[in-house]
């Protein structure tokens, strides 16, 4: 197919983005040449021996934040927030819940004849199937039956006499369908007066949340009042929280039927049905049914919170690495309007608390590496302590947490060397030196409990759950537990090979060339649309902004430059090697340390002093923000018109 037919008249904006970055960098590396020529005549000419090269080193002040930073931090996040917590879901979802054993009947009887179309109904936890029949004198009764194509699928839905024929079981509750609205239409529309829904289950509770009747114009038939007799009065309970149309609004979507239930389960002493990842995210979601109650503000409510309270953190973190308000500012307003930031935390997965936990580990390493060498090992414990501890509640969260892990490890040797090399001798030190053999020990075995024996007692107590709803909590058996679920993650996700529409590899990650559709509703006239991926100034800034840091690592030996891209690749290289089906969503940690090589970019340009300089990072700056607001209604759902998603479309790959 002729290249020319992937692009879309919208090619025009990021064309010119691309073409601004070009600009922005081409001057930032000019400015840097010049700098470097001036400094060069300073020092006595080109033809002046090269002074020597100084050695990388951690060791800097920790800038802390000043007051004058307060102000831009709580604005800051709290736009963020609004913006994040804006219709992030529905808070009256149905509540109670008709539990259903194998074959069990439920029975409803109605004071007058009801007339319905459709049924739409609200599932709950379990997996399983209905056989649903209705009666006008409640002796003889129709089934809803299903005609299916050759291939199985079902094409209609229809009320046929039940009798002398086995249950249908047409009404389905899958693993799929769980706290979701589903309708079924019927295309012989009935009126009846006595309703009967048998159960066949697959995995216990199975549980229906809610059952709204419908006439031939989708108008809800109002039964209130109308139950005369029979055991399912929860089925017709809550008839006010009946929405007007299934939507991610008010149900379930993508990865949410795995890790939203799963949340629910663990409240409710249920052993999960999902175990592919390890427990502690699932059970930080869980605070937020318990707040809020089973509906999708209750179960995005954490994610989106955990994504709000990251900006401060990440803000003290580069105000701690630069000392800069304006590049601490600028740097977290590039993550917080970052697109796959807002998104992956508005949706009940446990991306979110591994993104957190991975940022707070690597502040707290990095407040232990800038302590001089000489320092006490009193004084950098705690530092330890932290990183260790978060490092450990991240791991306890998800898998990926562990890659980061990787680099965690390899930073704290880095800087180990480091000290050691650069440890004072005895007569520099003072009158009371810090013993290097003492000080190497007590580092040494503190480093194996925080990050070795704290982490695994974390990760252990963390399927305490599992444990309890498996019947006992003994060390044996929650030990026993841990292992299969190691075993079986492992060989779960190593046969995740199935295709998906939006799957994507990591080298389409790093430009932005596959986002993931989560939603998709069409109209006349208008589109509904959200989906993961990266703010393309901050995915491809900040790629070119990690390219400049790695040379800066190389040239100037520079041990920030050495944390940001051992960070970032900590995140990202492993996925050169995996082979399941992966998406856009995993490049999400590596996106935070893009913001991390961008401020260093910032930082530069404010050291080099241009009055241009700051123009242009307030630009750069902008710019993503205006991005921000003009993709935001693809990343949060709202409707747009077909002429507005055109514009979005920048590339055919973009599903908008």
């Amino acid at each position: 197919m002729n290249v020319l037919s992937y692009l879309t008249p919208a090619i025009l904006f990021p064309l010119l983005l691309l073409t601004a970055l070009a600009c922005f960098f081409g001057w930032y590396w000019v400015m840097l040449r010049r700098r470097t020529s001036t400094d060069r005549l300073l020092q006595g000419g080109a033809g002046s021996p090269a002074l020597p090269r100084e050695r990388m080193t951690f060791t800097a002040r920790a800038h802390p934040m000043e007051g004058r930073d307060r102000l831009p931090l709580l604005a800051l996040t709290l736009v963020y927030a609004a913006t994040a917590f804006f219709r992030l879901g529905s808070t009256s979802n149905p509540q109670s819940f008709q539990s259903f054993t194998q074959g069990q009947q439920v029975e409803v009887a109605f004071s007058e004849p009801v007339y319905a179309a459709s049924l739409f109904y609200y599932t709950g936890l379990g997996t399983g199937s209905y056989n649903v029949e209705i009666s006008k004198d409640g002796s003889h009764w129709s089934t809803l039956w299903t005609y299916k194509d050759e291939e199985g699928n079902v094409e209609d839905y229809y009320w046929a006499d039940a009798a002398g024929y086995e249950p249908s079981y047409a009404l389905p509750q899958t693993y799929a369908d769980l706290f979701k609205w589903e309708t079924i239409t019927t295309t012989n529309p009935q009126s009846f007066q006595y309703l009967r829904i048998t159960a066949q289950t697959t995995k216990e509770p199975l549980e229906l949340g809610e059952l709204a009747i419908l006439d031939q114009n989708g108008e809800q038939v109002d039964v209130s009042g109308l139950i005369s007799s029979g055991n399912g009065g929860a089925l017709f309970d809550e008839q006010d929280l009946v929405p007007e149309a299934s939507s991610w609004f008010n149900s379930t979507y993508f990865d949410e039927i795995y890790h939203a239930r799963t949340a629910y389960e663990h409240l409710r002493g249920i052993y999960p049905y999902e175990v592919s990842h390890p427990p502690l995210g699932k059970l930080i979601l869980s605070v937020g049914i318990a707040l809020f109650g089973m509906t999708p503000f209750g179960w995005r409510f954490m994610g989106t919170l955990f994504g709000a309270l990251m900006l401060p953190v990440l803000y003290v973190f580069l105000t701690n690495l630069f000392g800069k308000s304006t590049v601490a500012f600028c740097g977290t307003a590039l993550f917080a309007f970052d697109f796959m930031h807002l998104t992956q935390t508005r949706i009940a997965t446990i991306d979110t608390y591994a993104v957190f936990f991975i940022l707070l580990m690597y502040y707290f390493l990095y407040r232990y590496l800038v302590l001089p060498a000489g320092t006490s090992f009193r004084k950098g414990a705690p530092w330890l302590f932290l990183s260790g501890l978060f490092w450990g509640i991240g791991a306890a969260s998800k898998w990926t947490v562990i890659y980061g892990g990787v680099g965690l490890a390899l930073l704290y040797f880095i800087g180990l060397y480091f000290k050691l090399r650069d440890w004072p001798k005895a007569e520099a030190a003072g009158e009371r030196p810090v013993l290097l053999g003492t000080w190497l020990a007590q580092t040494l075995a503190f480093s194996v409990l925080c990050f070795v024996l704290l982490p695994a007692g974390i990760y252990v107590l963390s399927y305490l759950p599992y444990a309890a709803a498996d019947g006992t909590v003994s060390l044996s058996n929650l030990l026993r537990i841990v292992c299969n679920n190691q075993a079986y993650m492992l060989s779960y996700h190593q046969g995740v090979h199935d295709t998906h529409p939006y799957e994507s590899r990591w080298y389409q990650w790093v430009v932005d060339a596959r986002p993931i559709l989560y939603y998709m509703e069409d109209g006349a006239g208008y589109h509904t649309r959200f989906a993961a991926f990266s703010n393309p100034l901050v995915c491809w800034g900040g790629l070119l902004a990690l390219l400049s840091v790695i040379v800066h690592m190389v040239r100037r030996r520079c041990g920030k430059a050495l944390l940001i891209v051992v960070a970032y690749f900590s995140q990202l290289a492993p996925w050169f090697f995996i082979g399941r089906t992966t998406f856009a969503y995993h490049y999400f940690p590596s996106i935070l340390f893009l913001c991390f090589a961008l401020a260093y970019v910032i930082n530069d340009i404010l050291e080099l002093g241009p009055p241009e300089g700051r123009r242009a990072v307030w630009a750069l700056t902008g710019t993503g923000a205006g991005l921000y607001a003009a993709f935001y209604p693809v990343l949060i759902g709202l409707s747009i018109p077909t002429w507005y998603a055109a514009c979005l479309r920048w590339f055919y790959s973009w599903p908008f």
